[in-house]
């Protein structure tokens, strides 16, 4: 778990870009503190990748400001050395095999030959290591870019959708690694679609929207934010009655059969309650738990659109 008045690893102040007309990133300002695991989610569109590609100098920005690692985005030369980044599909030689196209990575980077076999443990490619790349699948191929990013032996690793192609095992086998180098003191920035697993990964969370963020901060800051209310009942008249109440309050509703699950603040549980016993729905079974990753991004995005 980071210091909350630790270092940051990464901040953006007002940062934008712009390609033509379309604005990628739009006066973002966030930050990463150092020895995080980030969890970095938005929609399709919502700048995610354009901000990964400033961050490690690959466009520059229209406005705005960052540092990584304590260097400006001016002066990238001196903090990219000490990044790992997977961005997009990894490229590699298919004709070579996964240790050969690592070997060439660690030769051109004068990066210690004796990582290659180390990160191929890492990884769980060790048995395959010498099979050509291009008999690898889709995920095998992700956790390859995941050893190549690796082998400088980075203090701030960047990874965009690294369990893409992953089975539930390898995904599991993903986050058990992530969680290892975090315990050595790196610094990683994931950005991925999968909510479910950033939420029991990520200890702070960076969620994108139109290029702005709409949130920034530690992940239990946001998971309080909202509870998830389980409305029981027999009757399809008082549950679709309490479907309206929740509705009409701008709060998301999801229907199971004879089970509504509404994304809500804590507060509004008990108003809920209350408003229903007094609209003729007495019958209920209303339980509170915690609200998910998937359902607070939801709620957020629908209170930015509305």
């Amino acid at each position: 778990m980071p210091d909350p008045a630790g270092a940051f690893a990464i901040e953006t102040h007002g940062l934008s870009k712009h390609f033509g007309r379309h604005t990628a990133v739009d006066g973002l300002t966030m930050s990463v503190p150092a020895g995080a695991i980030a969890g970095f989610i938005g929609p399709n569109g919502a700048g995610k990748t354009t901000t990964l590609r400033l961050l490690l100098g690959l466009v520059r920005p229209d406005a705005g400001s960052a540092t990584v690692l304590g260097h400006s985005l001016t002066e990238f030369e001196r903090y990219l050395p000490r990044v790992g980044a997977l961005v997009e599909a990894p490229a590699f030689y298919p004709g070579l095999s996964g240790r050969t196209n690592l070997e060439v990575l660690a030769r051109l980077g004068s990066h210690p030959g004796s990582r290659v076999g180390e990160l191929l443990e890492v990884v769980g490619l060790s048995d395959r290591a010498r099979d050509r790349v291009g008999t690898y699948s889709l995920g095998m191929k992700q956790r390859l870019g995941v050893a190549m990013a690796l082998l400088p032996d980075p203090e701030l690793l960047i990874l965009d959708e690294p369990a893409n192609g992953l089975d539930p095992l390898g995904i599991i086998e993903m986050r058990e690694m992530l969680r290892r180098l975090a315990g050595q003191g790196k610094t990683i920035l994931l950005s991925s679609h999968l909510l479910g697993e950033l939420e029991q990964l990520t200890d702070w969370l960076i969620m994108l929207n139109q290029g702005k963020a709409l949130f920034c901060g530690p992940a239990r800051e946001l998971l309080a934010q909202l509870v998830e209310v389980v409305v029981e009942a027999q009757d399809a008249v008082q549950l679709d009655l309490v479907g309206r109440i929740a509705g009409e309050a701008g709060y998301t509703v999801t229907k199971e059969d004879r089970i509504l699950r509404i994304a809500c603040s804590a507060g509004f549980a008990d108003t809920l309650k209350r408003q229903a016993r007094e609209a003729g729905a007495p019958d209920l079974a209303i339980r509170v738990r915690e609200a998910s990753l998937e359902q607070l991004f939801l709620a957020l995005l629908k209170g930015e659109r509305s």
